[in-house]
């Protein structure tokens, strides 16, 4: 699943458009994104806005892996999400 603080509707249309056929979840509350560290109180002039960031969380609820940038243009390296999704339990 993937985590946005865009609304339920904007995610909506996001993944009709790029036919996504997992879940997006909205944090417009912005909590969760504040609970992992991933938030910005002010960016620019921007108020309350999520950092780039990826992790992995088993079914326990351990994060297994975390990655977050202060460089928006920055994508994760997508190799060691999917290492550690196969060997991360």
């Amino acid at each position: 699943m993937a985590i946005s603080v865009d609304s339920p509707f904007s995610l909506d249309a996001w993944a009709a458009k790029e036919g996504y056929d997992f879940p997006l979840l909205s944090d417009f509350s912005k909590e969760v994104s504040q609970a992992y560290g991933s938030f910005y109180e002010d960016l620019i002039g921007f108020k309350g806005v999520s950092k780039r960031s990826a992790f992995v969380v088993d079914k326990s609820g351990t994060v297994r892996y975390a990655w977050i940038t202060e460089d928006a243009r920055q994508l994760p390296d997508l190799d060691p999400i999917r290492d550690c999704l196969q060997n991360c339990g």
